[in-house]
C-alpha cells in the first residue's frame, strides 16, 4: 500500500511539472504584450474598484483602453467597456447608479466627451456634445451635477470636419505650442456644468486663461480649481487657487497663490478638500527658481488664505494628496530612492507613516468606505495591477498579466550603489541575463533615463527584460539631476547638463566591469528625451561605446529655444541667448565637439514630436554622417513626444536589438 501511494505521488508531481507551461525568452514582440493597468476607483460602497486596462490592437495598429471593475475580494473581474475606440478616467456616482467615463466613441478623431453608464441595466449613454475634449470631470457630492474641464474647439479641425481648407494658425502667445496639443493659439481650458437630470450644460468660466483640477467642496457650494491669471499667465508658473459658486456668472475669488507645475514634469493633482469643508491640501514647488527641479511640498490653504507648509523637514517630493474620511490625516505619496511609497500624514504633528514599505513603486490610489484603500502597484517582477492594502499588506485584485508572467523567463534586477568620481553615492540596477552565468562577462547596455527630474524605479521595465532575455547586461542609474534623492540632488546639474551626471552613469558601467559582468570592449547607451540627450554627452565624451541608440534628443541647446515647448524652463535656467551665450554653448557640447564621437549612433525621433522636436535629432545625425560615422535616423510619422502605435514600438524596439546585437555581438 505505501509503494502505491509512492508511486501515486510520483505521478501527482510528474503530472504537476509536465502540467507546468514551458517558459520562453522574452523578444520585441513582447514590448506590446503587456496589459497596462491604471486608475483604480473605488465605488461608493467600498465593494468595488474600476480601473483601465491598455492593450494593444495589432491589427488596427492602435492602443486602446477600456474600463473594468473588480469585486474588493478579488474574485469578479467584469469588463464595463468595449468599443472600437477607447474608454477612459472612470468615475462612480455618489449613489453607486452610474459608472462615468470619457470616450471619442464617435471616432478617433472626435473629441472625448462625457458617457454615463447605468448599472442596473442598458448601454452607456454619451451626455455632451462639445466641440473639443473633455478633459477632466468631477460628480458633485449629491450626485446631481457634474464640474467639467473643456478645451475649446481646434479651428482646424472644424475645417477638416467640413472639408475646408484649414484657416491660418495666429500665434501671439509666450508659450505657444505643446507636444500632443500642438500650436496653442487662442485655445483654452475652461469649466462647464453638466446636469445629470435635463443632461444640460452651462459654462461656468470663461477668458484668456486655463482653469484645470476642478473638484467639489464637500458640501457642493463651491468648486475649488486652478488657473494663471496674471498680466501674461505665459512667463511663469505662479499658479492660483480660486474658488466659485457652482452657478453661471458666479466670479472666481482668488485663495492664494503658488508656485506649480514647470514643463511636463506632472507633479501637480487635484486638490482636496478636507471633510468639513475649512481647508484644502495640494501639491507646491518649493523654489520657483529651480523650476522642475524644485523639491515637491503638501500646503493646506483655509478659505481665508491662511497657507501652512507641511513638509518642509522632509527633503522628498510629496504628491498626489488625499485627505482622509475622517479630516485626522492626509494621503500622499512618497518618492524616495528607487521607491515610490503611499505614506499617511498627520497634519497636526507632522508624523509620517508608510502604508507599504518594501522594493516597489505605487502610482495610483484611492480611498473609500470602510477605511478602504485600492492601490494601482509594480515591482521588478511584476507589472502594473490592482491592490487592496491591508494592515500593511497589498492582496491583488486583478491579474491581467499572469497568463503573460507564466509564459516567460524573468530576468534578475539587482539594486546596487556605486561611488562617482567625485565620491557621490550613486543608487543604479543592473539586470542579468536569466541565464547569466557568473564569471562571464556579457554585452552590456547603458540605459539612461529622461526627465532630467525623473528616476529609475523598483517596476517593471519591459525594455530591460527584452534586453536581458536576447543575451545583453543591463546597467542603469539615476545619476544627479534624477528626483528621489531631495532638492540638491536633482538641481547638481543646473545649467550643466551632461557634466556630473555624465559621470555618475558612467559611474556603474565602471562598477559593472570591476566585477567581472560587463565587457568592457562591448559596450552600450541608450536613452530617450532627456536619456538621449545625456547619450549625446556620454558618446561625445567618452569613446569606450561600440554603439549608441539616441531617442527623442538634442544636441544643441540653441537649436531647442524657441523650437520646443520648453521657453519658460530655458530662460529660468540658461537665460535668454543673447544674454547668456555661452551658457547655451556649453550645453551644445555633443553637437560642437562632434568630430570627437567614435560610437555609431542610431538616432529616433517623432516626426510631431513638440518636446524635443526632430530637427535635433537631424542636426545630430547630420554631424556624424558629415565625419563619418555610422549612423541612421529613423523618423516615426504623425508620433508625438511617446510612441504609440504598436508597429512603432516593435519597430523601435527591433532596431534596438539589432543595433545593439550589430555592434556588440556581431549580429544584425
Amino acid at each position: 500500500m505505501q509503494r502505491l501511494l509512492a508511486v501515486f505521488a510520483v505521478l501527482l508531481t510528474f503530472t504537476a511539472f509536465a502540467a507546468e507551461p514551458a517558459r520562453r525568452p522574452l523578444n520585441a514582440d513582447d514590448i506590446n504584450a503587456l496589459h497596462a493597468v491604471d486608475d483604480p476607483q473605488l465605488s461608493p460602497d467600498g465593494d468595488w474598484v474600476a480601473y483601465t486596462v491598455r492593450t494593444a490592437n495589432l491589427e488596427k495598429d492602435k492602443r486602446t483602453t477600456h474600463v473594468w471593475m473588480t469585486s474588493w475580494d478579488g474574485k469578479r473581474q467584469i469588463q464595463l467597456t468595449n468599443s472600437k475606440e477607447s474608454e477612459h478616467t472612470p468615475r462612480w456616482s455618489p449613489d453607486g447608479r452610474y459608472v462615468s467615463f470619457l470616450s471619442a466613441r464617435g471616432g478617433e478623431d472626435d473629441p472625448d466627451q462625457l458617457w454615463l453608464m447605468d448599472r442596473s441595466g442598458g448601454e452607456a449613454q454619451v451626455v455632451t456634445s462639445f466641440k473639443g475634449d473633455v478633459l477632466d470631470y468631477e460628480w458633485s457630492p449629491d450626485g446631481k451635477r457634474i464640474v467639467l474641464v473643456v478645451m475649446d474647439e481646434d479651428p482646424s479641425s472644424a475645417a477638416e470636419a467640413k472639408d475646408k481648407t484649414a484657416p491660418p494658425i495666429v500665434i501671439d502667445r509666450f508659450y505657444f505650442k505643446e507636444d500632443e496639443t500642438g500650436y496653442l493659439g487662442a485655445l483654452r481650458r475652461h469649466l462647464y456644468l453638466f446636469d445629470v437630470a435635463t443632461r444640460k450644460t452651462e459654462a461656468l468660466t470663461s477668458g484668456r486663461f486655463d482653469e484645470s483640477w476642478a473638484t467639489w467642496s464637500p458640501d457642493g457650494s463651491q468648486i475649488a480649481f486652478v488657473s494663471k491669471r496674471g498680466p501674461d499667465p505665459d512667463r511663469s508658473n505662479d499658479n492660483g487657487l480660486y474658488v466659485i459658486a457652482p452657478r453661471a456668472g458666479s466670479e472666481a475669488r482668488l485663495v492664494t497663490t503658488f508656485h506649480g507645475d514647470a514643463g511636463d514634469s506632472g507633479w501637480m493633482t487635484t486638490p482636496s478638500w478636507r471633510p468639513d469643508g475649512r481647508s484644502i491640501v495640494l501639491t507646491v514647488a518649493r523654489d520657483p527658481k529651480l523650476i522642475y527641479y524644485a523639491k515637491q511640498d503638501l500646503m493646506t490653504v483655509s478659505l481665508d488664505g491662511t497657507t501652512r507648509v507641511l513638509t518642509s523637514n522632509i527633503d522628498r517630493n510629496l504628491i498626489a494628496p488625499r485627505w482622509s474620511q475622517d479630516g485626522k490625516s492626509i494621503y500622499a505619496f512618497i518618492e524616495d530612492d528607487r521607491n515610490q511609497h503611499l505614506v499617511r500624514l498627520d497634519p497636526a504633528t507632522g508624523k509620517l507613516d508608510r502604508i507599504l514599505e518594501g522594493r516597489r513603486e505605487t502610482t495610483a490610489f484611492d480611498l473609500g468606505p470602510k477605511n478602504r484603500i485600492a492601490i494601482l502597484d509594480s515591482t521588478v517582477d511584476r507589472p502594473d495591477e490592482v491592490f487592496a492594502v491591508e494592515s500593511g499588506k497589498a492582496r491583488a485584485l486583478t491579474s491581467h498579466n499572469d497568463a503573460w508572467l507564466k509564459s516567460v523567463t524573468l530576468a534578475r534586477t539587482e539594486e546596487v550603489t556605486v561611488q562617482s568620481k567625485d565620491g557621490t553615492q550613486i543608487s543604479g540596477f543592473i539586470v542579468t541575463p536569466p541565464d547569466y552565468v557568473a564569471g562571464r562577462r556579457y554585452p552590456t547596455i547603458l540605459q539612461i533615463h529622461g526627465g532630467p527630474v525623473s528616476q529609475y524605479a523598483n517596476s517593471f521595465m519591459p525594455m530591460w527584460q527584452i534586453f536581458a532575455s536576447q543575451g545583453f547586461v543591463v546597467v542603469a542609474t539615476n545619476p544627479r539631476g534624477s528626483s528621489g534623492r531631495g532638492e540638491a540632488f536633482a538641481a547638481a546639474i543646473w545649467a550643466e547638463w551632461g557634466g556630473k551626471d555624465t559621470d555618475d552613469v558612467l559611474a556603474v558601467v565602471d562598477y559593472a566591469v570591476s566585477k567581472g559582468i560587463a565587457d568592457p570592449a562591448r559596450l552600450g547607451v541608450g536613452g530617450w528625451s532627456y536619456g538621449g540627450i545625456l547619450t549625446n554627452f556620454v558618446i561625445t565624451k567618452d569613446s569606450r561605446f561600440k554603439a549608441a541608440t539616441s531617442g527623442a534628443s538634442i544636441g544643441n541647446a540653441l537649436a531647442g529655444y524657441g523650437t520646443d515647448m520648453y521657453v519658460r524652463e530655458y530662460e529660468a535656467e540658461l537665460g535668454t541667448p543673447w544674454k547668456n551665450l555661452d551658457n547655451y554653448l556649453r550645453n551644445a557640447y555633443p553637437l560642437l565637439h562632434a568630430d570627437r564621437i567614435k560610437t555609431p549612433t542610431l538616432f529616433l525621433c517623432g516626426e510631431a514630436d513638440f518636446n524635443v522636436p526632430l530637427l535635433n535629432s537631424e542636426q545630430m545625425y547630420q554631424a556624424l554622417r558629415s565625419t563619418g560615422i555610422d549612423t541612421q535616423l529613423i523618423i516615426y510619422p504623425g508620433q508625438h513626444h511617446g510612441l504609440s502605435k504598436p508597429s512603432y514600438l516593435k519597430d523601435r524596439m527591433q532596431r534596438y536589438l539589432g543595433w545593439f546585437g550589430k555592434y556588440l555581438r556581431g549580429t544584425e
